[in-house]
């Protein structure tokens, strides 16, 4: 039959004098949070103020000592660490005494562990037979053990070590002997560390024996005064190269009459007190003052200036230049703002001009030149990077679109169409001709793909020859394609979107320098450009065709303007066509896409919308919306997407993208077949009229 103290007895009533432990809390239930303590204290300790007296035997100067140390209480979990505070120069191993864990109850109750209700303040604790003596807490702990119903002692006092205060009494009568002199350089080495100038300087040898000049990179480094130098070896000196010229150290400064001889500048000086009065015999002591002690003098950052000339060791040096960090130290704590750099060397001869001969006319210019440049020819590099920028990708084709016809008399000729594509990858041209029924002529392929170059170059020359670029293209050019005259009478629409996007390449399609140039011919005729339009706009609706504006410019210009420059003019203030946006149209077409590429995945998608919506609005960003469709392949075109993406905004540019999916899902929602419908416009005129 097991038995134990805590037993109780028959009927649970405990025993004579027997006093049962509480199973859970001393507090009643209901009271306080039913977090676990780990929780609730969690980070939260009792800090006391303590000390023991420890015997000291076999010791005359000592008795007994008393050591400070602080008592920590884990609230978390009970557990107890006494700490004794680090002492300079105590001569005892000194920190954690006792290291964190549970400490059991003095014996007889060494089953039980020392709990919060254990402690107080002016009361004493056993740990490990260790007798430690409670002086005063911390505030938190009062307040902490006020709140548990503890009922608070007096702080106690707490008693100082005799041995301590009998030593500390010796240490502050004594004098020193001599009197030491400090010098802190710890504030300037934590300012200044890993601050340093550095100069670009030049030592004129004359003992060398070429004479010639020597260069010099000094370095001053800000954390000590210290000064190196190192010598700039250039390339078959015939010098050795040692990795320095000067090593780092403090660089004196010479006294007139030469150097120092060895024990004339000491660190401390002495005073012969009684001479040679009292039997030839001295007595000297530390000469605080330093009377009659030789004090040398070093460079420093003050001292060093662009076309100063500094004695390193017998050494002229001139001071020719200095880095960017240098000029803005010296710019802001001297306020110098000079740094004109000291010419030292003769200017470099001008190099030869190489000259290439003349192109033999056998493989392409620039392979013929390549095979010039070098005893092992290499082909000729073309531009990667212009490649990779230019190439096709998705619906950027990069490649403009002109059409064009011959500039010939011929009635044959002169009605042939013809397409020119130019490639912006590599500057190649091709042509194509527009096939025409009965007309005689087999269209198809007329210029193969290539480069080509300008008329009315030498053949034979050094020079690389000019080719045509994409800014010798344009509406209204007259360009000749190996003896072949072509007029450029239109381009695509792509090819105008590009020219225009790419203003600063193209001066045809820059609107503002066309303006600008307009205005300088113009503004003179400003009266008879008002009469022109108000001619032309009879019923004052501030509209015109384009085509009286067309000849309006012509005849002003005198063909100074070119027909795409014209075109580009029109174009920025034109009249757009305006379509009617309808919902159920654009939900339509989207449906019709989503059907056709057999997407039903708009449970996964919705889901991916709920998951970035983080505070559950029910709306999200139009960016971030359109960048799920995109990670989620979903197969619409870019521009109906974007369309359908704006139909749902709200006024703070913000979708709302439940309606978006309900929109789209031709599952649940399908919408009928649609009709496009086009609205008229609202004039037939298609350019502003802007005075």
């Amino acid at each position: 039959m097991l038995v134990g103290e805590d037993k109780p007895g028959i009927g649970g009533e405990p025993l004579p004098g027997q006093k049962l432990k509480p199973k859970y809390s001393v507090f009643p239930a209901g009271m306080g949070s039913d977090a676990p303590a780990w929780v609730a204290f969690d980070k939260q300790v009792l800090s006391f103020d303590a000390y023991v007296e420890e015997e000291v035997p076999d010791k005359n100067q000592e008795l007994y000592r008393i050591r400070h140390c602080k008592i920590y209480f884990y609230l978390e979990d009970d557990t107890i660490q006494v700490i004794e505070p680090r002492v300079k120069n105590s001569g005892i191993v000194q920190g954690t005494i006792v290291r964190r864990h549970r400490i059991p109850l003095p014996p007889p109750n060494e089953d039980e562990y020392y709990t919060i209700h254990h402690f107080n303040i002016n009361t004493e604790v056993i740990f490990y037979a260790q007798r430690y003596k409670i002086t005063d807490c911390d505030q938190f702990t009062k307040n902490f053990l006020r709140k548990m119903g503890v009922r608070l002692n007096p702080p106690a006092s707490r008693p100082d070590d005799p041995y301590t205060k009998e030593r500390q009494k010796i240490l502050d009568s004594m004098n020193p002997l001599r009197p030491y002199e400090r010098i802190d350089t710890l504030k300037q080495f934590l300012e200044h560390d890993g601050h340093v100038l550095r100069f670009f300087c030049v030592w004129d040898d004359p003992e060398s024996m070429f004479h010639d000049p020597r260069e010099l990179v000094l370095h001053y480094y800000l954390s000590d005064d210290t000064i190196d130098m190192k010598e700039i070896t250039p390339a078959n000196s015939g010098r050795d190269a040692v990795p320095l010229f000067l090593r780092r150290d403090k660089l004196p400064k010479y006294a007139p009459t030469g150097l120092y001889q060895p024990g004339t500048i000491t660190a401390r000086t002495v005073l012969n007190v009684f001479g040679n009065l009292v039997g030839n015999r001295g007595r000297y002591i530390l000469d605080n003052r330093k009377t009659g002690a030789v004090h040398q003098e070093f460079y420093r950052d003050s001292d060093l200036k662009i076309g100063e000339v500094i004695n390193v060791w017998g050494r002229k040096i001139l001071l020719c230049d200095c880095d960017e960090f240098t000029k803005d130290y010296y710019r802001t704590k001297y306020g110098i703002e000079d740094f004109t750099p000291v010419a030292y060397k003769t200017p470099p001869p001008p190099k030869p001009e190489k000259t290439f001969p003349l192109y033999t006319g056998f493989g392409s210019e620039e392979d013929s030149l390549c095979s010039c440049k070098g005893l092992l020819p290499k082909p000729p590099q073309k531009d990667f990077k212009k490649f990779l920028e230019k190439d096709r990708s998705g619906l950027e084709s990069n490649i403009l679109r002109f059409l064009a016809k011959f500039v010939m008399d011929s009635p044959v000729d002169k009605d042939r169409k013809f397409i020119i594509c130019y490639f912006l990858s590599d500057d190649t041209i091709s042509v194509y001709e527009y096939t025409q029924r009965n007309s005689g002529i087999l269209g198809g392929k007329f210029l193969e793909r290539g480069r080509i170059k300008k008329p009315g170059q030498e053949l034979f020359k050094s020079e690389p020859s000019e080719y045509f670029k994409a800014q010798d293209l344009f509406v209204g050019a007259r360009v000749c394609f190996h003896g072949h005259n072509f007029l450029l009478v239109d381009a695509d629409e792509y090819t105008i979107n590009y020219m225009e996007k790419h203003a600063n390449e193209f001066s045809v399609a820059d609107t503002g320098f066309i303006l600008k140039k307009l205005k300088d011919i113009a503004e003179p005729r400003s009266r008879e450009i008002r009469q022109v339009f108000a001619a032309t706009d009879p019923e004052h609706t501030k509209v015109i065709a384009y085509e009286p504006f067309r000849n309006l410019i012509v005849s002003i210009t005198d063909g100074a303007f070119s027909e795409h420059e014209i075109m580009t003019i029109g174009r920025y203030y034109g009249v757009k066509e305006e379509y009617e946006t309808d919902l159920h149209l654009l939900l339509a077409v989207a449906q019709e896409q989503l059907k056709k590429n057999s997407f039903e995945n708009f449970g996964q998608l919705s889901a991916v919308f709920v998951y970035n919506d983080r505070e559950k609005c029910g709306v999200l960003p139009y960016q971030m919306c359109r960048t799920i469709c995109k990670s989620f392949k979903l197969p619409l075109a870019d521009d109906l997407l974007e369309a359908v993406l704006t139909v749902f905004e709200d006024d703070n540019k913000q979708v709302e993208y439940k309606k978006f999916l309900d929109g789209l899902n031709w599952r649940e929602n399908q919408i009928p077949a649609f009709q496009t419908i086009r609205l008229p416009l609202k004039s037939n005129s298609i350019f502003k009229l802007h005075v």
